[in-house]
């Protein structure tokens, strides 16, 4: 097997070549490698878990030349890919030509990072295998680079040398003593250098390391509470006279902190959280002082202290409600009269009840209880349900004085089709008539609904005195044709 050692900026890696299967791309290696034509070469091309590319002197990724181009120049400047027998890109680290893009390689070539890409198959030689340094390929593979795959730090080539080499020189191929000092265009870079320590943590201790890394994880979620709009700014600093209190009593009031903390200084607030429905104590506060010296002294002495049976906690507070603006608003005593309860230092939005939209859902065996009849009705349903439910109950009254009289057997049917006949007219008078006085009252009472409500009901009264007397009427004449027939 022959071999070829590449040192590079990460380290050293070994590739075996396939020079049987491609003696002419084996040989086009070799010679470069020979002639030190890879030195200071950069890898231009990183993409992660993909491959990773060198090869091209002016690291633009379109220069380079075969050497048979290097002697010749000219037409020789590439040379036709070697695609038999097949060979593929299998597994990771495998070594091929690149294709310029018309079947032909020059000097460039590539490594793979990545398993099974066969859509590089058919268009790029395989020529070689890693045989060593697969974690250096790991290195440059995770490579910070731009959007173009190129790696912020150089990463180069430094020298090749070449293991065995079975093939002879080509005519006109001049091998120097010593590697060439490379030119400064190669050289320069507007990248970080190759060989420049970038270590930021070299003399550090361990206890340094982690100070840093701390302050580097709160500056970024820092900025993205900025962002989520939960603080103002990402260098926002919560007050340092405010204190956190936890582990409270439930039992424990605002006035009661107040009065504990106040012998440490001036108090500008204490607030006991609590929740916004019920009003119960969350056991945890805040207290403002108007001096930090003295929120100091009250952090070192009232930790652990026992207030109301329990040991609280005390800390420094790290909420920036204060710095952002929202506040909680205070309820007044008439407020709190009102809410029921005990001024716990926070207002409560009512929500309001809104029944009407909705109507009521029943078994299909079970009926609506009586009072939730009209819910979800407009009103003019309501009313003519009521007209119904009277008419229901005249119609019942009729019935049982004809059945309590002699002589209905035999006239009652035809005064009964007569009333039925008549009905519908006396309906559409009442109806009209009902229609009429409610829009006198909406347009007197709108404001007033208890006048509505008093208006509607003395509507309901005088039409059914009225219809008592309309069935009053009509028994009686029922009556006298009933004698009339019997005489």
């Amino acid at each position: 097997v022959m071999s070829v050692l590449i040192e590079t900026s990460k380290g050293d890696i070994v590739i075996d070549l396939f020079v049987e299967e491609r003696p002419k791309c084996c040989i086009n290696f070799l010679k470069l490698c020979k002639i030190k034509f890879y030195n200071f070469c950069l890898f231009h091309n990183v993409q992660r878990n993909f491959l990773v590319q060198t090869g091209d002197p002016t690291s633009s990724g379109g220069g380079g030349q075969s050497i048979w181009g290097v002697l010749k120049g000219g037409k020789y400047r590439t040379f036709e890919a070697e695609l038999l027998p097949r060979l593929n890109h299998v597994k990771v680290g495998t070594v091929s030509m690149a294709d310029n893009g018309s079947g032909c390689h020059g000097s460039q070539f590539f490594i793979t990072t990545g398993e099974n890409l066969e859509y590089l198959n058919g268009k790029h030689t395989v020529f070689g295998e890693v045989a060593e340094g697969m974690d250096v390929l790991t290195a440059i593979n995770e490579a910070y680079c731009d959007k173009d795959g190129r790696p912020y730090q150089d990463i180069r080539i430094y020298h090749t040398l070449i293991l065995e080499d079975p093939f002879e020189d080509p005519e006109g191929l001049v091998v120097s003593e010593r590697s060439p000092s490379p030119p400064p265009e190669v050289v320069k870079s507007d990248r970080i250098g190759a060989a420049e320590d970038i270590d930021e943590f070299k003399g550090k201790t361990e206890v340094e390391v982690k100070e840093i890394l701390s302050s580097r994880e709160s500056k970024a979620n820092a900025h993205i509470l900025e962002m989520v709009g939960d603080i103002p700014d990402a260098d926002a600093k919560p007050p340092e006279n405010v204190l956190f209190v936890c582990k409270l009593n439930p039992a424990t009031t605002d006035e009661d902190l107040e009065i504990i903390f106040s012998r440490f200084g001036p108090i500008v607030s204490c607030e006991v959280i609590r929740d916004q429905k019920t009003g119960d104590s969350l056991q945890y506060a805040f207290i403002e002082f108007e001096n930090e010296e003295d929120c100091t002294k009250a952090y070192f002495k009232m930790d652990n202290v026992l207030i109301d049976d329990r040991r609280i906690h005390v800390d420094f507070s790290q909420s920036l409600a204060k710095v952002k603006g929202v506040n909680r608003r205070k309820l007044s005593s008439e407020e709190d009269k009102k809410v029921g309860r005990a001024n716990d230092g926070l207002a409560t939005k009512k929500k309001d009840i809104k029944g009407d939209n909705y109507e009521m859902v029943f078994e299909e065996d079970s009926e609506p209880p009586q009072d939730t009849q009209d819910v979800g009705k407009s009103k003019e349903q309501k009313y003519k349900g009521r007209e119904q439910k009277d008419e229901r109950r005249d119609h019942s009254e009729e019935g049982a004085g004809r059945r309590g009289r002699p002589g209905d057997r035999h006239g009652g049917g035809r005064d009964r089709d007569r009333e039925d006949r008549d009905r519908p007219s006396r309906h559409s008078r009442d109806k009209d008539r009902h229609h009429e006085r409610r829009n006198e009252d909406s347009q007197h009472h709108r404001a007033n609904s208890d006048g509505a409500k008093r208006s509607e009901r003395l509507g309901d009264d005088s039409r059914g005195r009225e219809r008592q007397r309309e069935g009053r009427r009509s028994r009686s004449r029922s009556r006298s044709r009933g004698r009339k027939e019997r005489r």
